[in-house]
């Protein structure tokens, strides 16, 4: 599971405080970055907040606006991003992308970034957008905050998962959530609705208290500084489907935002995007079904290499657990994704000899 949340920030502190990210961005290729965000929203004191990396605050994104463009970094479109690598510009880009189209983009992220004149990329689930797809991990999440116990026979059969303090419900959230992501995607959502009604809640709305509907993405699609991608239909990991399936949910997803916009649909966002989740076989299929690019959840700057590998471009979590500024300026020096690509990723890649591949690798702690 990559690296401890306290071991991320000691590395960070690290990079920061001994001020070795300011040299590092001198010397590291760095053509840009590309930031994924999902929640921007005001901050909410709760002591069981399992999906808190998800959100950001207004305030937050606004100071990162700043600290980016502090930085020598140029705020531009993922057009002219993609534009600047090809031609190998001279002054780092930064982009700034959102996933699943919660309706907080609009409340509270889009005020921000039109006072700072950003311009930024929602990335839409068909089927969230529609009010009928399943935000699993935060059916989950309500799920485990109302019980005092959660029995899952399927995952840990004749055992029963505490949820008693704020600690073991976190506890709880993670060892369901992990177990989830490793199997099959449709059996896992079966499982989470059956422990949210266990627990006596109807999660059928969800999607439509959360996330945009397409009357809200049309207006925001017309906004000069928005760009609609595709997320494809369902937000299931493309990996883990039969390639016709996979491309379907690729082909359908572009066709729908330009069915909605009536604007190309040029761009699109991985569900989950680590290396389980899509890989190089999916980077091909989006070619095929027409993507200019394609967004993962490898963890890394945009780098001159990567204008070979625009389907499978890594990007910065901005993390609602790290809402630190001099996290950010580490993060955007490159150096804590090239020391763990060096000290870690690659090591264990020659150990578990798997060949070496062009795909962006992971700093997995950030999820």
């Amino acid at each position: 599971m990559g690296l401890s949340s306290t071991g991320m920030r000691l590395g960070l502190e690290l990079v920061h405080r001994t001020g070795l990210g300011r040299l590092s961005g001198r010397v590291l290729a760095r053509a840009g970055v590309i930031f994924a965000l999902h929640r921007v929203k005001p901050k909410e004191a709760k002591a069981f907040a399992p999906n808190q990396l998800l959100e950001v605050t207004p305030e937050f994104l606004e100071e990162t606006i700043k600290t980016v463009r502090g930085s020598g970094f140029d705020i531009v479109s993922l057009d002219e991003g993609l534009a600047r690598l090809a031609n190998g510009a001279s002054r780092p880009f930064a982009c700034f992308t959102f996933d699943d189209a919660y309706r907080d983009n609009k409340d509270f992220a889009l005020p921000v970034l039109e006072r700072c004149n950003v311009p930024f990329t929602v990335y839409v689930p068909e089927h969230f957008a529609d009010g009928t797809g399943q935000i699993w991990w935060v059916e989950l999440e309500r799920a485990i905050e109302v019980a005092a116990t959660v029995a899952v026979p399927h995952l840990f059969p004749g055992e029963t998962l505490s949820c008693g303090s704020a600690e073991e419900k976190t506890q709880t959230f993670n060892r369901i959530y992990w177990r989830l992501r490793r199997m099959d995607e449709v059996a896992a959502r079966r499982i989470v609705r059956h422990v949210c009604t266990k627990a006596g809640l109807d999660v059928t709305g969800l999607c439509r208290e959360l996330i945009m509907p397409w009357e809200d993405l049309r207006g925001l699609a017309h906004n000069p500084l928005a760009r609609l991608g595709a997320h494809t239909i369902g937000h299931f990991a493309v990996a883990k489907l039969h390639p016709a399936e996979a491309l379907h949910e690729m082909k359908a997803s572009k066709a729908r935002v330009e069915a909605e916009t009536g604007q190309p649909c040029q761009h699109i966002c991985y569900p989950y995007g680590d290396a389980g989740s899509a890989g190089p076989r999916d980077f091909v299929l989006a070619k095929q079904a027409g993507f200019k690019s394609g967004v993962t959840m490898r963890k890394g700057l945009i780098e001159p290499r990567h204008k070979n590998a625009l389907l499978s471009l890594p990007r910065c979590s901005l993390n609602g657990a790290f809402q630190n500024q001099g996290y950010v300026e580490a993060l955007l020096s490159g150096l804590p994704f090239a020391l763990w690509n060096t000290l870690v990723e690659r090591p264990r890649q020659l150990a578990s000899g798997r060949a070496l591949s062009y795909e962006p690798q992971s700093w997995e702690g950030l999820r």
